[in-house]
């Protein structure tokens, strides 16, 4: 039986998370100390942590397992917290993918390292492990959601921002400004305004003084931590960004959109129902109502492009793969990848663990499918794995952009 997390622990306990997208889970922070939760982000040295994931983990398991859970334990190894005054904390996807089991992989990690008395506690949407002291309330989850909202729509903006700013480090001062004051007024009404508040984050992200000078447009798509993770893939925003690149990269609202949709799906092919299909419905409704305000915002008070509306996102796959297939990232990211290319954004970089064999199915899978019918579009699949060489991914990724590079000179000829 998992050691639970009570009512008791809450009081004294510190809850440590790995870490993820930087913008949006510093609002999320302080949303659940509203809900007497200390969560911390140990932030230590990437080698260190996938050292003590390799201790602990199969190396033929997936990356992401290997360097959360190395970053778990290098953190309660590193002296900074009382393992008896401790809790961790990992999402739990409840589907098919191995990211179901990391929960289990990282208990066995702590009783072979002799922190039995931790407890880890399960976010999970489907049931899976329930704790008296950790509680996903409708206030808990709607201030959550919201804080997702805000963090989709300053990383949507200040992509488009930093490959373009004259004084570096600005868009980054902007960007630190608004997640701190968004954490801040994350109790107060202020938080819950969502068109006045966005209004101003994206007035102050147009005002940043920019270059006139074209760049070369980058979509990152892939696994969800790979694709998000600096620490996952290698900080690849700032490699693309130095290399002189524009990202562009759909929000987590897209992903949570996915897996809203896939509760459908089951409906629809095996018929499944319960309560479930009803809450994944008003779910999606709701997330696609807040996508719809991101985009109506960003038009009425902005100069940025806008991002692709999710119900178009679903119709561009119809005719390359089956919605039934939905292991990992599934469906989505070859959608994904046809967004990209569709929108204009012909270069892709589809960033997967090596050994991933769903994202590589519907991945590296699909590439050649799209090419087939896009010819322009410049995809390359990169593997992220303990024993890779940044620097063959780097090379990479600069033959990619040269491609992309000698594309947009060949237009402007």
């Amino acid at each position: 039986m998992p050691k639970l997390f009570t009512e008791e622990m809450k009081k004294d306990y510190t809850i440590i998370a790995p870490t993820m997208l930087p913008i949006h889970f510093g609002m999320i922070k302080k949303v659940l100390a509203q809900y007497g939760y200390h969560l911390e982000f140990y932030e230590g040295d990437t080698k260190e942590m996938i050292t003590e994931g390799l201790k602990n983990v199969h190396n033929d398991l997936c990356y992401p397992a290997i360097i959360v859970i190395g970053q778990l334990m290098a953190a309660l190894k590193s002296g900074k917290y009382d393992p008896n005054k401790t809790a961790l904390m990992i999402t739990q996807t409840g589907g098919g993918c191995r990211a179901s089991n990391y929960i289990h992989l990282l208990r066995k990690a702590l009783k072979n390292s002799g922190y039995d008395q931790v407890p880890v506690i399960s976010v999970n949407m489907s049931g899976l492990e329930k704790h008296p002291g950790f509680k996903l309330t409708p206030g808990l989850i709607g201030k959550c959601v919201l804080a997702m909202w805000y963090g989709d729509l300053i990383m949507w903006v200040s992509n488009q921002c930093r490959p373009y700013e004259k004084i570096k480090g600005t868009t980054q001062a902007v960007i630190d400004h608004w997640v701190d004051y968004l954490a801040e007024v994350s109790s107060t009404p202020k938080f819950l305004g969502m068109t006045k508040m966005a209004k101003q984050i994206l007035q102050e992200f147009d005002a940043i003084p920019k270059k006139v000078v074209e760049r070369v447009k980058v979509g990152i798509v892939g696994e969800i931590y790979v694709k998000y993770a600096p620490m996952g893939n290698n900080h690849l925003e700032d490699f693309l960004i130095q290399e002189g690149a524009e990202v562009v990269m759909a929000g987590l609202s897209d992903f949570m959109m996915y897996c809203f949709s896939n509760k459908k799906i089951d409906h629809d092919l095996y018929g499944h129902n319960g309560w479930g299909l009803i809450g994944s419905q008003v779910g999606y409704k709701y997330i696609h109502y807040m996508q719809k305000k991101m985009i109506k915002c960003i038009k009425n008070y902005s100069s940025f492009r806008v991002p692709t509306d999710f119900e178009k996102v679903k119709a561009l796959v119809q005719k390359f793969i089956g919605v039934g297939v939905k292991m990992g990232e599934g469906w989505l990211l070859t959608a994904e990848m046809l967004e990209l290319v569709e929108s204009g954004v012909e270069n892709v970089i589809c960033a997967q663990p090596f050994g991933c064999l769903p994202n590589h199915i519907v991945g590296k899978g699909m590439m050649r499918k799209i090419k087939e019918v896009y010819p322009n579009s410049n995809i390359v699949a990169i593997d992220y794995d303990p024993s890779s060489a940044k620097v063959n991914q780097e090379n990479r990724i600069k033959l990619m952009l040269a491609n992309g590079l000698e594309s947009i000179h060949l237009k402007n000829a």
